[in-house]
């Protein structure tokens, strides 16, 4: 029986709903693995399987207009991610159209297009109605060659299952590139970060997105099969701790429950999660912060 395996990125803007794509097409079966096979710049994320086919899900962060080290960092990530990849799938908002960041992405497509099939997945629709769907998947054919454009909405699942057939079919005939059975073997310790950096984003909102960053500083197992997790947090500076601790600690209670709930669904165990809060003014330009995040120090540049 044939085989076939290969690397999808996803790009798009921040928001444009990678995240809830991707947990959507990997499902119950999300596996988080290492990046033994191949890729070197990019950060496996998920693998799907589908009939005989393996989609590995390859880690780009959302592209933007980058203005200091780290946005620098990260966006040359995305675009090394989608230069790695059998196919890339764009994704955009139906209710945003053709943004400037859109507009920026598409001039950057041309240059990593060549040798790879691009597909387009319009996210949201129930936001808008079929003209207006019509009328944008007309303008963003014209600015670039897609194999495919798919209507989806990311969060109900609506046209998901089409997108995930296609990609199923497109990939390269291959072994599989791992074991179908392997769950998290990217370091654990980097996934708990980001469970918990994921947490404080969504408690903080736009407060200080990017001005943080979580490590895993120990993980302690022990004799009845539960962990003990210590993670730091790191702000730029003072006023940023506050912010973090909350009225209270009221804050960081919530973010380490959440975090250490995700982490138990997530490793089927219990979790002793410990977060402390450290102001370290020039994280964004220590090389061993971006290697925790998988992103390489040199891209900043």
């Amino acid at each position: 029986m044939t085989t076939r395996a290969g690397f999808i990125a996803l790009i798009g803007e921040p928001n444009a709903g990678k995240s809830t794509l991707l947990n959507r097409m990997v499902g119950a079966k999300v596996s988080i693995v290492t990046h033994k096979v191949q890729t070197t710049r990019a950060r496996i994320r998920g693998v799907a399987m589908e009939g005989q086919s393996q989609l590995v899900f390859v880690d780009t962060p959302g592209l933007f207009q980058p203005r200091r080290r780290l946005d620098r960092a990260m966006v040359a990530a995305a675009w090394g991610g989608a230069a790695d990849a059998d196919i890339v799938v764009l994704l955009i908002e139906a209710h945003r159209g053709v943004t400037e960041g859109v507009e920026r992405i598409l001039d950057g497509l041309q240059d990593i297009a060549k040798g790879r099939r691009v597909a387009l997945a319009i996210n949201k629709i129930d936001r808008v109605e079929a003209p207006v769907l019509l009328a944008l998947t007309k303008t963003m054919n014209e600015r670039f060659a897609f194999e495919r454009t798919f209507l989806i909405s990311a969060e109900k699942g609506h046209g998901v299952d089409d997108l995930r057939r296609w990609l199923a079919e497109e990939v390269p005939e291959s072994p599989w590139l791992y074991p179908e059975d392997q769950i998290a073997d990217l370091p654990m310790r980097m996934i708990a970060a980001e469970m918990t950096r994921e947490k404080l984003t969504l408690r903080l909102h736009q407060e200080l997105p990017y001005q943080l960053t979580v490590e895993t500083e120990a993980w302690e197992e022990r004799k009845d099969g539960s962990a003990r997790v210590d993670q730091i947090i790191y702000v730029l500076r003072d006023g940023h701790k506050g912010i973090v601790l909350g009225n209270k600690g009221e804050t960081i209670k919530a973010v380490s429950k959440a975090a250490r709930e995700e982490m138990e669904e997530f490793l089927g165990r219990r979790i002793h999660l410990f977060l402390q809060v450290k102001v370290r003014s020039g994280w964004m330009d220590e090389s061993e912060r971006y290697s925790e995040m998988g992103l390489d120090f040199k891209d900043g540049n």
